[in-house]
């Protein structure tokens, strides 16, 4: 027997959520960054591997060096958001294995071929970069992820030493409802969908 959230707890999740461009100035506790990252671990990732790395740029030193790696349509609202979270991933997440996925000794796999523990960081990162914004929206937080910024640049100024990769960026606060674009339209089923 399936379980089905209530109508209103749908709508909060997927269809009345927006992508927020302007924020409430209110920082965001440490606690609620907290709750927020307790909720978004538990998404699934293969072999659990958890590649992921969350950093929360909040104080204004931070985003004094997130800005140059920013692009034009990206950096005054994010220089405003309370928190914008760089979403990561470890290129060594398999060091965690024998830990995080005690069936058996998976770290090998990885560790020996570059190519497959880069191609898992990045589906599974992603994976949880969406269960961070799923989280926040669940937390009655309103997010604004975006792609438009230097990987390169951002890299260099937070994750200097090569180890975690910038996948995306996400906005966090309570939305203006009053900044946001008329909302896309979405592809059918038909359009988007095959049952074989």
């Amino acid at each position: 027997m399936t379980r089905s959230l209530n109508s209103a707890a749908l709508a909060q999740l997927f269809c009345e959520a927006r992508t927020h461009n302007a924020f409430a100035p209110e920082p965001l506790p440490e606690a609620t960054l907290r709750h927020l990252y307790s909720l978004m671990k538990w998404g699934p990732t293969s072999m659990n591997c958890q590649p992921a790395r969350l950093l929360f740029v909040t104080s204004a030193e931070g985003k004094a060096r997130l800005a140059p790696a920013l692009s034009p349509g990206n950096l005054d609202k994010t220089l405003a958001a309370p928190a914008t979270v760089i979403v990561a991933t470890d290129s060594r997440f398999y060091e965690h294995l024998p830990t995080m996925f005690p069936a058996y000794d998976a770290r090998p796999m990885f560790a020996g071929n570059a190519e497959l523990a880069a191609s898992t960081a990045a589906r599974n990162g992603t994976l949880q970069g969406a269960y961070l914004i799923l989280a926040a929206r669940a937390l009655g937080l309103d997010c604004g992820p975006m792609s438009g910024f230097d990987a390169g640049k951002l890299n260099a100024a937070f994750f200097p030493d090569g180890r975690y990769q910038a996948n995306f960026l996400c906005n966090l606060g309570v939305g203006d409802p009053a900044a946001l674009h008329p909302r896309g339209p979405r592809l059918s089923f038909e359009e988007a969908c095959e049952i074989a």
